[in-house]
């Protein structure tokens, strides 16, 4: 497993869309964590610490770590705003 399998940068046939060296280890200076290469169904996130624990499992540490735990905490709030809006909107569409 390398630090690029969870990075938005890493494109399908296996090269950095940056141009960057594949690192043979678990870190990377331009590392982009997305949500979507921990959870592929977004109803399968349940909430950040979820994302750190995976994170932590798979030897992600220290600035990749702290990358990892900042999206897993935008895409909670931005779940939840999507989630208030839903209810607004049914709300409104009652009356």
């Amino acid at each position: 497993m390398i630090v690029c399998e969870f990075c938005s940068h890493y494109r399908q046939d296996g090269k950095c869309l940056l141009g960057l060296n594949i690192p043979k280890g678990m870190s990377c200076r331009e590392f982009a964590p997305g949500i979507e290469k921990f959870c592929s169904n977004p109803n399968d996130f349940v909430n950040p610490s979820q994302i750190t624990q995976m994170a932590t499992f798979f030897g992600f540490k220290k600035a990749e770590l702290k990358k990892i735990k900042l999206m897993a905490e935008a895409a909670e709030t931005s779940r939840q705003a999507e989630q208030e809006n839903t209810a607004s909107l049914n709300a409104a569409s009652s009356l």
